[in-house]
């Protein structure tokens, strides 16, 4: 396979990399610091896979999921589950989101992780939902890195989310 690189900022280039592929998969995060360009970022891949109309599936954030049992609380609002420390990487996560709400020319799903997210074994099992952060029975909202992988896959070769957002845990 030849790589190739380019500047995500660059529209065109982002139209002419993304040209012929069946779908582009953002799994990236920011330098320390930077969180704030994540909608900036988001917002010139869309306009260049606008162009090429392909498909595109980001691996943003939980930060706007609800929590269950708060009154319609997200995680970006509850301590429980993301400090005051994380917040501007929560709020990070919410713009990103939101740029992809506004996006209308583009295919595209988001896959909010759960709660917790660490390297762990790869199961190829996980719950499936949409808004609201999935909790065990415990109480705890998690997945391995390996299993959340799988279920990114899984949406690639079988897309099941247009335009929307959708979660994983176990």
């Amino acid at each position: 396979m030849k790589q190739r690189a380019a500047d995500v900022g660059d529209i065109g280039a982002m139209a002419i990399m993304s040209a012929g592929q069946d779908v582009v998969i953002n799994a990236t995060r920011p330098a320390s610091g930077h969180e704030s360009g994540v909608a900036t970022t988001t917002k010139s891949l869309m306009d260049g896979l606008a162009q090429s109309g392909v498909r595109l599936l980001i691996a943003g954030g939980a930060a706007t999921l609800t929590v269950p049992g708060t009154g319609g609380k997200t995680v970006l609002e509850d301590e429980n589950f993301l400090p005051v420390a994380a917040r501007h990487i929560g709020q990070a996560s919410s713009d990103q989101l939101n740029v992809c709400l506004l996006e209308k020319r583009v295919d595209w799903a988001y896959l909010s992780p759960p709660a917790q997210l660490a390297p762990g074994k790869r199961t190829g099992a996980y719950r499936m939902g949409r808004e609201e952060l999935l909790l065990d029975e415990n109480g705890n909202s998690a997945i391995s890195m390996e299993d959340l992988a799988v279920a990114l896959l899984d949406e690639a070769e079988t897309p099941r989310h247009h335009q929307s957002r959708f979660t994983v845990a176990y």
